[in-house]
């Protein structure tokens, strides 16, 4: 799309990872050793660089994207 609509583009960039750490107690009762279960949540970010005119950014918006993706348009 991006060559059929003169547009120029700059990415994937990869930002910095954000890991989210949880631990949480083994024994339901709090009782006993105290033996830990960690779980990590990792939140990866992208970053893409558009430079389009206001007809193409409409024809960007329009895109599916699925509802687990968080997408964020900033203009300038």
């Amino acid at each position: 799309m991006c060559k059929t609509q003169g547009i120029r583009k700059q990415g994937p960039i990869p930002l910095p990872t954000k890991r989210l750490k949880v631990p949480i107690l083994k024994a339901p009762s709090g009782q006993g050793t105290a033996t830990w279960a960690k779980f990590e949540m990792r939140i990866h970010k992208r970053l893409f660089e558009i430079i389009a005119n206001e007809r193409s950014m409409h024809l960007i918006m329009k895109i599916q994207i699925p509802e687990s993706v968080l997408v964020e348009i900033e203009l300038m």
